[in-house]
């Protein structure tokens, strides 16, 4: 049995997880319990899986990630692309950030006793909150709404963190009263924030503000690293992938259904909902392909790997966005060109590519022919930009090439390992 983590290894009370077969009888105890101390989970735990309640959490931020989608396909759809960027950027900063931090927090510190549970649902009504303002945040630059739901998840998880302490000693203690501290005194930020005018220098306090947060785990982790579970944290961010990819699939379903309900457009709305698929299928194939939890060996590169999920995602969840937009440019809905369009759907995708190979795929890739695929997909990508009406097809195709290509290439090296 592993040694307890630096917090310690404590109660392990998590909700039922119905993966359990019966012969894994060395698992711990999962049956509920009201109230328990919280004190650190074993980082080498087996059968450490993503329970309900944090499936239940991942599940209520598709409202947000659906939201901060629409406002960035009616901006673009207007013309607006810069004013639509910027503002999809900023908000989805916030929930992806809220997002992150409850999940190592939950990795580290998951109890699911009753003042657990009641943190999480205020964090997620804050979520809530900060979905119901971003209309506002888009249309009016009104992030009073969405500040206040960011902040009500922030400090929610900062209790947690103080709950944490209370139960750690040493140098665990101070890492936890570090979070604790930190979060609050960033959340003071961003209502002193509210008060200024949108502006100039208020986007340069917000960017001072967002580093801030980013670097609140960093400050916080100098006295002792918290036992977060590797093989969890993929699995959940695995998780959060598939909750943004699946908003792509809902935008290319839109695609199809546009081209039976426009049977007079058809011919141009078919090709783009199926080019939307293989464009999300083959992001699922390329993102999938490795065990990434085999290589979250160290904190600086859960840090790098975790924090490069930000493009990750967002830029996902982009492509449903821009799917949508060549949508409507084929109706005559949108007012922008037939090129601007198809850039809404091919920037995000190369955007995607490029990140997932930096920071995910890049460690298990083997010789220069492996790692040139994804950057190589990502410009053959950009250049279908300038396909016309082509556009998504020909980059659903270069994607569907590059598993292919991956697949071919893995099998070889693979069938080259033992005779090495």
């Amino acid at each position: 049995m592993p040694a307890p983590g630096p917090f310690g290894r404590g109660h392990v009370c998590t909700a039922y997880d119905a993966r359990m077969t019966d012969h894994d009888q060395a698992a711990p105890d999962r049956r509920f319990r009201p109230l328990v101390r919280m004190t650190a989970r074993d980082p080498h735990e087996p059968h450490r899986v993503a329970t309900p309640l944090e499936l239940f959490f991942d599940l209520c931020f598709v409202v947000a990630v659906a939201q901060a989608g629409v406002r960035l396909v009616h901006a673009v759809a207007e013309g607006h692309a810069g004013q639509g960027v910027l503002g999809y950027c900023l908000v989805f900063f916030a929930i992806w950030l809220a997002w992150l931090n409850f999940t190592w927090f939950a990795s580290a510190f998951d109890t699911d006793d009753v003042p657990y549970r009641i943190a999480t649902f205020v964090q997620i009504a804050g979520v809530l909150v900060l979905a119901a303002g971003v209309p506002r945040a888009f249309d009016a630059n009104d992030f009073s709404i969405a500040v206040a739901g960011y902040v009500i998840m922030r400090v929610a998880l900062a209790f947690q963190w103080l709950r944490a302490a209370r139960n750690a000693a040493g140098p665990a203690r101070t890492t936890a009263l570090s979070y604790a501290a930190g979060l609050v005194v960033v959340q003071v930020g961003w209502v002193v924030l509210l008060l200024q005018p949108v502006g100039g220098l208020w986007y340069w306090g917000f960017l001072i503000l967002a580093v801030a947060e980013l670097a609140v785990p960093i400050w916080a982790e100098r006295a002792q690293r918290t036992t977060w579970h590797p093989h969890h944290i993929s699995e959940r961010y695995g998780l959060f992938t598939i909750i943004v990819l699946g908003e792509s699939v809902a935008a290319a379903t839109v695609a199809v259904q546009s081209a039976v309900d426009e049977f007079s457009a058809l011919g141009e709305l078919l090709p783009v909902g199926l080019g939307g698929l293989l464009i999300v299928f083959s992001a699922y194939w390329l993102y999938f392909a490795i065990p990434i939890h085999q290589h979250l060996t160290s904190g600086a590169r859960a840090f790098l790997w975790g924090y490069g999920h930000y493009l990750v995602f967002g830029s996902a969840a982009a492509i449903g966005a821009g799917l949508e937009v060549v949508v409507e440019q084929a109706v005559g809905k949108a007012h922008i060109s037939q090129t601007a369009a198809a850039a809404a759907v091919t920037l995000p995708t190369a955007v995607f590519l490029l990140t997932v190979w930096l920071i995910h795929s890049r460690s298990a890739k083997r010789g220069f022919a492996e790692h040139a695929v994804l950057p190589g997909c990502a410009l053959a990508v950009l250049a279908s930009t300038f396909c016309g009406d082509a556009a998504v097809p020909v980059a659903g195709l270069a994607m569907a090439a590059a598993v292919a290509v991956g697949e071919v290439l893995h099998s070889r090296h693979s069938r080259r390992r033992p005779a090495a």
